[in-house]
């Protein structure tokens, strides 16, 4: 890529300013024109990954750079998972502050699922299910009423 733009190179061969290309074009999508009532514009980059990597060089510049990241996974929708975001991999910028204490120690007990309380493991069945019927096929509408007794 360096060789092509007759630049210096940086890491894996990308031109060593490509982290300030990335800010500018990101501070450039929010300047809107005072004149015409200013304002903000959210930019929403989308970075494709090799192989899921996030770690790689041009994922970690954007989300450096950004709020936080929506992580999509493709085997998630192939298992019929809809919007296919991984929660594990996608970040806020409030973090985890939105997660009360008690509810990580919840999910971290969850997994040892045969010393939970009935009510509990209700409850986690529960979200078992709600997963499951957002897996709803694009063209198949579900009644009001059968979404209510799943």
């Amino acid at each position: 890529m360096s060789l092509l733009l007759r630049r210096p190179p940086g890491r894996e061969a990308y031109p060593g300013d490509v982290f300030y290309l990335h800010s500018r074009l990101l501070e450039r999508a929010a300047k809107m024109n005072e004149s015409l009532g200013g304002g903000s514009l959210t930019a929403l980059p989308v970075i494709e990954t090799q192989a899921g990597d996030v770690s790689a060089y041009i994922p970690t510049n954007v989300i450096s750079i950004t709020d936080g990241q929506i992580f999509l996974e493709t085997e998630l929708f192939y298992k019929g998972v809809r919007p296919a975001i991984n929660v594990g991999l996608s970040v806020s910028r409030v973090g985890s502050a939105a997660q009360t204490k008690a509810m990580k120690q919840v999910a971290a007990f969850a997994q040892f699922g045969s010393d939970l309380d009935a009510s509990t493991q209700q409850l986690l069945n529960r979200g078992v299910r709600l997963t499951e019927l957002l897996k709803q096929g694009q063209y198949v509408p579900m009644a009001i009423e059968e979404q209510v007794l799943r």
